[in-house]
């Protein structure tokens, strides 16, 4: 699918976002996590649950949270009573997915209000943690004898980008001490680490080489959501709406051996298709800024690079130059990113979302970038390193 013939019959808006706290062991079931930010959501917009006409329903597959049937479960916290109701999910590609799906609901015609939610419960006591997970998702011949973990395939993938690019540790350490710092600003966020410096991330204990402690996301809980509208029904609600002007999405295929991994692929891929419907043609200059998915701090930099906002290999030295700061010419991550204010995965990707609707809104607070800001980006990634979403969105 490249984008160029797609041809839908309504412009669509975020008009209200909402978020939970980000933090590990929360107390709250995923379904009273979803609802908190659907109620959030649907306060900013001014509506309640008899006003929406659809819900989308994001999580990671059902292991995360120990739960079968993920979307049924989940569909009473999210409000998907009596109404048309989706789960989607791409694994870590997913929150961005989100949006995505419940913009083909109100672009079709086929509503004209859509709530939209992610939730992830990833450190819940009760169940197995995480990696336990992903150790059945490999190739049963090729690599299940070798027994990888996914710290151990990002670690390959890092150590082939810093060796293809001539990229130091200490220039992917400033991504970490940027967007730790970053969360400080925001109030959802676990792990502001405002004296973080490169020597702490470099000094970090060593997990699976490059990889450190400290380049690596915290395991999280929380929930994220949006609503989204057709142009007539989000004139009527807000005198803000913020348009949702592409979208893009790929999968890469599965045979992570085959690829070059110093090169995000699966990103360019759905950069592409989401500028075309942007009528993007140079995102350096015209993207002014961008929250791209960085579950560990050399994703940013990766990220980067596929979504064209930087050459390849020269996303660190826009990081060295202090060009992705909050003050910079091109913001990364204001928010604090995944590395900040935290990943619960599905919700992660989504909390992206709101952080470009509400920079564009002049709404962030302390995290508002210093420049003027008329077109963001969200980007979102998953799977064996493979799956890519991307919205564009501006006034």
């Amino acid at each position: 699918m490249t984008g160029r013939n797609l041809n839908f019959k309504h412009r669509v808006a975020v008009v209200g976002a909402g978020l939970t706290l980000f933090r590990s062991r929360l107390l709250e079931t995923p379904q009273e996590l979803a609802w908190l930010a659907a109620k959030q959501a649907l306060d900013e917009a001014g509506l309640t649950l008899k006003d929406i006409d659809c819900v989308v329903i994001g999580s990671a597959p059902d292991a995360f949270d120990g739960v079968h049937m993920k979307g049924e479960y989940l569909a009473e916290g999210a409000g998907g009573i009596h109404k048309p109701t989706i789960r989607v999910f791409v694994g870590g590609a997913t929150g961005v997915f989100v949006p995505i799906a419940a913009w083909w609901h109100v672009a079709s015609g086929l509503c004209k209000r859509v709530l939209a939610v992610a939730e992830e419960k990833m450190s819940h006591a009760t169940k197995p943690h995480t990696q336990y997970v992903f150790r059945y998702i490999w190739d049963p011949i090729v690599e299940k004898p070798l027994n990888p973990n996914l710290i151990w395939i990002f670690a390959m993938e890092m150590h082939r980008y810093m060796h293809k690019c001539g990229v130091k540790k200490e220039d992917i350490a400033l991504v970490s001490v940027k967007n730790k710092r970053n969360a400080c600003g925001h109030p959802s966020a676990q792990l502001c680490m405002p004296n973080i410096t490169v020597d702490d991330v470099l000094k970090s204990e060593v997990l699976v080489w490059p990889v450190q402690l400290l380049d690596i996301s915290p395991t999280s809980d929380g929930a994220a959501a949006v609503v989204l509208a057709s142009e007539e029904e989000a004139r009527r609600i807000t005198d803000t709406p913020v348009w949702i002007k592409g979208i893009g999405w790929t999968l890469d295929t599965t045979h992570w051996t085959n690829r070059d991994l110093a090169y995000p692929e699966y990103v360019r891929r759905a950069a592409e298709m989401a500028y075309r419907m942007a009528g993007i043609d140079n995102p350096r200059r015209q993207i002014d800024v961008a929250e791209p998915y960085d579950p560990f701090d050399y994703k940013e930099l990766h990220h980067m690079e596929g979504l064209g906002l930087a050459k390849k290999c020269e996303a660190p030295i826009l990081t060295r130059e202090g060009v992705t700061q909050r003050d910079g010419d091109l913001p990364i991550n204001p928010s604090g990113g995944l590395l900040g204010v935290g990943n619960p995965i599905a919700a992660a990707g989504l909390m992206k979302v709101a952080e470009i609707f509400w920079q564009v809104r002049g709404e962030a607070g302390e995290r508002q970038v210093k420049k003027p800001v008329y077109t963001g980006l969200a980007q979102a990634w998953g799977d064996l390193m493979q799956a890519g979403t991307v919205i564009v969105m501006g006034i």
